[in-house]
């Protein structure tokens, strides 16, 4: 069995699938994958990926705004703990900072981004942080913000080994998309080889970052077995138990039973 711990089904294009979510997932299922976390990016889809939650059992949510979405975007603690009540929410993001798009916005993003993460910590829920560009100061807020408490992942982890090693100091885990697959990805394959199977996950981030082979095609989680089958053969070890580590690791981050 296999968790996609990051993807956006109110994205996915569903024309494969017969323009229904349950084909979508059933074409999952029947690759292996039996967990999903579907991941809010603004106040506009926070309802629609918790209404997505509450039709399938294993999909579960989270909310956020993600620094993307910082122009126009408003959060607050309040806003968010709100939602976080809901009993299929499991988590607070995605959140953080992302400098190589959108320098420009950094103060708000980093008012924002310790706004997710007092939530988290005051509804003792794990964080799930974008970061790109922005290594030092993503650290900097977690640990100024006391994100240790309640940890989290970092997801679609493209950032340096060193970096890894500091989010998992403080109680974070690493999560690996399609990106990993990529010609171009060398570094970040030795990244993943050295993570300890007890912190690593899996993710699609769908619908981008399709995996080889399928590049080009629209991404959904039934291709999240690719970036597990390319994990396990870098580690050296058994696919079926990859799938049971990383499922395990999911479910005791997020709480799930």
């Amino acid at each position: 069995m296999l968790a996609d711990s990051h993807c956006h089904l109110d994205r996915i294009d569903l024309e494969p699938f017969d323009n229904q979510l349950k084909n979508a997932i059933k074409a999952a299922n029947e690759c292996g994958v039996e967990h999903f976390l579907c991941v809010a990016i603004n106040s506009e889809n926070q309802k629609d990926v918790i209404s997505i939650a509450e039709e399938f059992p294993n999909i579960h949510a989270s909310v956020g705004v993600h620094p993307l979405y910082t122009k126009g975007e408003s959060a607050s603690v309040e806003s968010l703990t709100q939602f976080a009540n809901h009993p299929k929410v499991v988590a607070i993001g995605e959140t953080g900072l992302d400098y190589f798009y959108d320098a420009e916005t950094k103060d708000q993003q980093l008012a924002l981004f310790r706004t997710h993460v007092q939530a988290a910590v005051e509804v003792d829920l794990p964080l799930i942080i974008h970061t790109r560009d922005a290594r030092q100061d993503t650290l900097d807020v977690l640990k100024q913000e006391g994100a240790a408490k309640v940890g989290g992942v970092l997801h679609c982890f493209t950032e340096s080994l060193e970096m890894a090693r500091s989010a998992m100091e403080l109680g974070f885990y690493v999560s690996f998309s399609g990106i990993v697959t990529f010609n171009n990805a060398t570094e970040l394959r030795q990244v993943a080889k050295e993570i300890p199977m007890d912190r690593i996950l899996v993710e699609t981030d769908s619908p981008y970052l399709t995996p080889k082979p399928y590049r080009g095609k629209p991404n959904s989680p039934m291709y999240v077995s690719e970036v597990a089958k390319l994990i396990a053969e870098l580690k050296g070890v058994n696919y079926e138990e990859f799938c049971q580590t990383t499922t395990q690791n999911y479910k005791r981050l997020f709480g799930i039973s």
